[in-house]
């Protein structure tokens, strides 16, 4: 089957949530994930315990999100792509939920025309190709924006995994990542936090903001991620232009370093972490 085949659940993408592949393999996944949702109490942003439904669950002319916000009831289809959606509803239930949300608020101003609006496409960038970046040192966000490499992600390799923390969360990312290759590339919703609960709720946060559009979202190459492509071990890999793009040639090329600088510095990324939160990595969902 599609959904189990040639996944590397030892991927360090994938091994925080090592936990779920029974479930998640399993031919009855939908129900074994969704008492594992009823188990933790997740729910919808409007309250609804959610839980993961047949493909055609929708009634004709109710859009996807529309239908979860008001029923907790996720369509899901029996393919890897779902899965992982499902996954990340374990994962991070906050987020998830937050993202459905700004949908479903959207689709109720707007109906569902040609166009999403700056709200539902960052919304669905965050929930098809998000990474959650959790770092309390401003520093590291001024320098994705500025797209200093080197500096993120080959000078600063020891903090990656202890400081620095990255989490694949967009479903389609994740299945991109079943067969990595070096152009992959994931929209950043920074954080704070040092556990699931911490940077679920930040980023949460981040995504209830006003403002939310794909502008505030910096992007970056998964495989340059320290530890998660043993190629990138040798700082060269970081030189190769057409997937680690210098600022001028990036979304605005009017952008300067400093003018980068100053915008991350204007974001607000969630409130710190509160002490004594178990550490990121040794935390199974």
């Amino acid at each position: 089957m599609e959904a189990r085949s040639l996944i590397d659940w030892s991927a360090p993408w994938l091994a925080p949530h090592a936990s779920l592949r029974p479930a998640l393999e399993s031919p009855g996944w939908r129900a074994e994930l969704t008492a594992i949702a009823r188990a933790r109490g997740v729910r919808s942003a409007g309250g609804h315990p959610v839980e993961f439904a047949a493909a055609d669950d929708a009634p004709p002319g109710v859009a996807y999100e529309a239908h979860i916000a008001a029923t907790g009831r996720v369509p899901s289809r029996d393919n890897r792509h779902d899965r992982f959606n499902a996954l990340m509803w374990l994962a991070f239930p906050r987020l998830k939920a937050r993202l459905n949300a700004r949908q479903a608020e959207e689709i109720a101003r707007l109906g569902v025309g040609a166009t999403r609006g700056a709200v539902r496409d960052a919304a669905t960038l965050i929930d098809e190709s998000g990474l959650l970046l959790a770092c309390d040192d401003e520093s590291v966000f001024e320098l994705l924006a500025q797209r200093q490499w080197r500096a993120l992600l080959a000078e600063r390799r020891a903090r990656w995994g202890t400081d620095i923390l990255p989490y694949a969360f967009g479903h389609a990312l994740l299945e991109k990542l079943v067969g990595p290759y070096k152009a992959i590339t994931a929209a950043v919703v920074p954080a704070r936090g040092a556990s699931f609960e911490s940077i679920d709720a930040a980023a949460a946060a981040f995504v209830a903001r006003p403002d939310l559009a794909p502008r505030l979202l910096e992007h970056l190459p998964v495989l340059g991620v320290p530890g998660w492509c043993a190629d990138n071990m040798d700082a060269r890999f970081y030189d190769d232009a057409r997937v680690f793009r210098p600022l001028r040639s990036m979304r605005d090329d009017s952008v300067t370093p400093a003018r980068a600088g100053a915008q991350v510095r204007a974001r607000k990324i969630g409130p710190r972490p509160s002490p004594g939160h178990p550490h990121l990595q040794g935390h199974k969902p």
